[in-house]
């Protein structure tokens, strides 16, 4: 406001606007300011480094897209985020699920909601390595916190026990405090037994995460191909 102060001043004396209207018009000026400044910061912590509109999905690309257009298209109104639901995107590699968990990711920045985008691995080693330092529960926080929590690429990686346990920490605390999880992953539930320790520990997240959550199968072959400039991302 006040270094647009003497412009809408002077703006307002020749618009002959009186003096409620122009402090309304100043008053709206400083909450966009700050509406964008508290988005920027939202797309500085998410940590997703680009955002992705949901103009650049190409619905073409295979007929399981043209089969959940409607749902998908319904998700960026974001009330999965406000019942806490979480979304689980299935497919080969290169199918465009990171791409799309990007898009959401973004949409929720847009809404000035707490996001952070990260991959199972960073997530778990960075977790593994707070145990040296005895730091883990504050580390934890760092992804059960956030109001929607990105993981992407599970299923790339088989996870050894501690890392799945780790894994189960988050998925069970953000179900238990009612926050959205967006995962993507190349392998169905039922093959989870195979990417975690044991089938235990995979049916307790799978559960988790089936309870309350949208699950979306995309196929096709993979965008990852150099005819492919805009929409890239697995």
């Amino acid at each position: 406001m006040s270094r647009q102060l003497d412009q809408i001043l002077s703006d307002a004396a020749a618009r002959n606007l009186s003096v409620a209207a122009t402090l309304e018009w100043l008053a709206d000026m400083e909450l966009e300011a700050r509406h964008n400044r508290a988005i920027d910061r939202r797309f500085k912590q998410s940590r997703l480094q680009m955002q992705p509109s949901i103009d650049a999905f190409d619905f073409q690309h295979h007929k399981t897209r043209l089969q959940n257009k409607t749902r998908i298209l319904r998700l960026l109104d974001l009330h999965f985020v406000e019942k806490g639901t979480s979304i689980v995107i299935i497919g080969n590699p290169g199918v465009g699920k990171t791409f799309l968990a990007k898009i959401l990711a973004w949409r929720a920045c847009q809404a000035n909601q707490r996001v952070l985008f990260t991959t199972a691995m960073d997530m778990l080693n960075h977790l593994l390595a707070s145990q040296v330092d005895h730091s883990l529960v504050r580390k934890l926080r760092m992804y059960t916190e956030p109001t929607l929590l990105v993981c992407d690429e599970i299923g790339y990686l088989a996870l050894d026990q501690q890392t799945s346990n780790l894994f189960y920490q988050v998925i069970s605390t953000r179900h238990s405090q009612k926050r959205s999880t967006v995962i993507t992953t190349n392998t169905a539930f039922s093959d989870w037994g195979n990417i975690l320790f044991n089938t235990t520990i995979a049916t307790a997240i799978a559960d988790r995460l089936v309870e309350n959550s949208e699950i979306f199968l995309l196929g096709g072959p993979s965008r990852r191909k150099p005819e492919h400039n805009g929409e890239s991302s697995s």
